[in-house]
């Protein structure tokens, strides 16, 4: 089961202030590059200066900061670089502060900045600022919007700085809409950035947005050197905004430690360093986060008095995301406490928010930490909603991330396709003036020598040859492409692509008549976390090879996604679904996966059902068939996994009123409504 996210990072906070003076930004395009007398020179300098403070410090005293800037605003010429950063900066300021009125205002300014150099930056700088705006109200959607309608070449001609900001915003964004491997691509765009501009802060907070998207992409060990190197540069030129976030994500990489030391040491920093800056708002998320470390460690009376002093704050603050951790690990630490009521309507609450802000990586965390709670407390019907949801929330993830791949991979197709008929059309082209070369030849050899006939046959017979070929050719790689592009690349296995392609023909009628199976590899997240990626594609591997042996040469083995797979039997005999469930599970958990000289045991979680259903020859259309093994599956996970549930009977006239029993299936299976047959895996040493 995959470990819950244990600590989130802070919104919309430190260094991201767009802007510096021509003297703090070479090679910005808005610097300008006429000469300055030297008095213009050190007040340059000196507001430069200021611009790097207030901007370092933005997240701690955004509306005050903001005051002071304005102030500083007023004697600047109009249309001039120095004005443009103002404005910018100040713009980052009331979106943190969710000014609307100070927002809009200054929006309206830049969208009319003048043509000219700095032209591009105010274009940058508007969709930043709304950006701000739009995310610190938790609307993710809009602000990812906003910032992704710039279009790349005026990005690219906009100031480095700007560039920065920009790139900075969308990796913490995009990673909070699961997207990536996008905010990876930002992130690295930021960290050169902030490279160039020579500002160790800068390229502290740019390792930090890698350091905790790697986390996020199961990649630990390259997370803590990221971190590491984060730590470093903060430290070369320390303030305590630039520390705090530094100190805080150190205790989000080292969260999933054997020695929770570093974590606990960098909470207590990150804490002290937002204290000193005067800062509630971050304040808030570190005291949620700081409770969210105490439930992993099994105190849930201190977690709970820490969420309840985030509460306020983050609500004076009006910081959406420590709120929605707050009321979470509120929730959490009741559960936990034995009032598992009162603590499922804190989690919905804190789910609920994020799921309004489009933070579905979130949300996802959250329905599954909810079901682990619930599972532990013995509300084994609540934990099974709850998985539910999780999958719900990550299939929707993932649908969306599927359907992208999907549009790449046919444009791609597509386009080889075109080549592919280009070039045939270029060889049908020369075939056929060959053909008539042939013929011409033909026919003066028909006249000078009246019996040459037969060559001409010859020359013609290899030339249709040729064109055979050619079609034969074309086939065959028609072919090749379509098994690539139905294929698992991993395990070799069929994929969810191509299993939509057959199942219609597997119908009979209105409903499926086979055997089908869904399997779960059980805490596949633990073996990824704890022994690294190489060994969790071992593991899927091999899997994927004991499932092929378990099942006849006419049955469908799918990876269904992550570490699920499906089989579909072309069975009726609800007698052999038992036997191959049973099978699965003894070859599966009998014997360890061997990687790399180490045994990695395995087991699994199994929902089948053989189709039609007794007692009434309940017939379902896949997708239904397929929801209710799902359910099943489920509930084979929250009864102590290593099991197999199994549909015997469904007491249900129609398969909408089978899909009504199946929302409630553990009410309905202690009530006699559904029978469901139990089966269990190996226990014991496996060697």
């Amino acid at each position: 089961m995959p470990a819950p996210l244990a600590f989130r990072t802070l919104l919309c906070t430190l260094g991201t202030a767009l802007f510096l003076l021509t003297g703090c930004s070479p090679g910005g395009s808005d610097a300008g590059g006429s000469a300055a007398s030297a008095a213009s020179a050190v007040l340059d300098e000196a507001l430069a200066q200021d611009l790097v403070r207030i901007e370092r410090a933005a997240a701690a005293k955004p509306a005050q900061l903001e005051l002071e800037l304005r102030a500083r605003g007023e004697n600047l010429p109009a249309g001039s670089p120095a004005l443009l950063e103002v404005l910018a900066l100040r713009g980052h300021l009331a979106g943190l502060a969710r000014d609307r009125n100070g927002v809009d205002q200054i929006n309206q300014q830049l969208q009319d900045w003048p043509a000219g150099p700095g032209r591009a930056s105010a274009v940058v700088a508007a969709a930043s600022v709304g950006a701000d705006f739009q995310r610190g109200q938790g609307d993710l959607r809009e602000a990812r919007k906003l910032l992704l309608a710039v279009d790349p070449q005026v990005l690219a001609a906009s100031g480095p700085v700007f560039q920065w900001r920009h790139h900075h915003q969308l990796v913490s964004i995009l990673g909070d809409s699961g997207e990536l491997d996008a905010a990876l691509t930002h992130g690295h765009a930021a960290l050169r950035l902030a490279e160039q501009l020579a500002q160790p802060w800068r390229v502290a907070l740019s390792l930090c947005d890698l350091a905790f998207t790697s986390d996020r992409a199961d990649t630990p060990a390259r997370a803590r050197q990221l971190i590491t190197q984060a730590l470093a540069e903060a430290q070369r030129d320390p303030d305590p905004m630039t520390l705090n976030r530094v100190h805080t994500m150190r205790g989000i990489i080292y969260a999933n430690d054997a020695d929770q030391s570093i974590t606990l040491q960098s909470t207590f920093d990150a804490l002290d360093f937002a204290t000193r800056a005067g800062a509630d708002s971050v304040r808030a998320l570190g005291l949620a986060n700081f409770a969210d470390y105490h439930l992993r460690q099994g105190h849930p009376a201190r977690a709970l008095e820490l969420a309840e002093q985030a509460l306020p704050l983050a609500r004076a603050t009006r910081n959406s995301s420590a709120e929605s951790l707050a009321r979470s690990n509120i929730g959490l630490a009741r559960i936990a406490m034995g009032q598992v009521a009162k603590g499922r309507a804190d989690v919905l609450a804190g789910i609920t928010l994020d799921e309004q802000q489009g933070a579905l990586a979130y949300a996802s965390a959250g329905w599954e930490e909810l079901a682990q709670y619930l599972e532990r407390a013995g509300d084994l019907s609540g934990a099974v909603s709850a998985y539910r949801e999780h999958r719900r929330v990550s299939e929707r993830v993932l649908r969306d991330e599927t359907r992208k791949l999907l549009l790449e991979a046919q444009e791609r197709q597509a386009a080889e396709q075109r080549a592919r008929e280009i070039e045939l059309l270029n060889r049908d082209n020369a075939l056929k003036a060959e053909q008539v070369h042939q013929r011409n030849l033909a026919l003066m050899l028909w006249v000078a020598l009246g019996g040459c006939v037969l060559v001409s046959l010859v020359l013609l017979w290899q030339a249709f040859r040729r064109v055979r070929r050619t079609n034969e050719a074309l086939a065959h790689s028609n072919a090749s492409l379509k098994r690539q592009s139905e294929t698992d690349p991993l395990t070799g296995l069929a994929n969810r692509r191509h299993f939509q392609a057959v199942i219609k023909s597997m119908q009979q009628g209105d409903g499926l008549a086979a055997s089908l199976f869904l399997i779960d590899i059980d805490h596949f997240k633990r073996i990824n976390d704890s022994q690294g990626h190489a060994a969790g594609d071992a593991v899927l591997i091999d899997i994927a090879g004991r499932l092929r042996q378990a099942v006849r040469d006419g049955d469908l083995v799918v990876r269904w996604g992550g570490e699920e797979f499906l089989v579909v039997a072309n069975s009726r005999d609800g007698q052999f679904a038992t036997q191959l469930a049973q099978r699965l599970l003894d070859l599966i958990g009998t014997q360890p996966v061997v990687h790399e000289g180490r045994a990695i045991a395995v087991t699994a979680s199994i929902g089948f059902v053989t189709l039609p259903v007794p007692p009434n020859a309940l017939r379902l259309t896949w997708e239904r068939a397929i929801d209710l093994v799902d359910t099943v599956m489920y509930l084979a996970k929250a009864h102590g996994r290593n099991k197999a549930y199994g549909v015997e009977r469904i007491d249900a006239p129609d398969a909408l009123a089978a899909a009504e029993l199946t929302a409630q299936l553990e009410t309905a299976w202690s009530e006699g409504r559904v029978g469901l047959q139990l089966l269990t895996g190996p226990t014991g040493d496996r060697t």
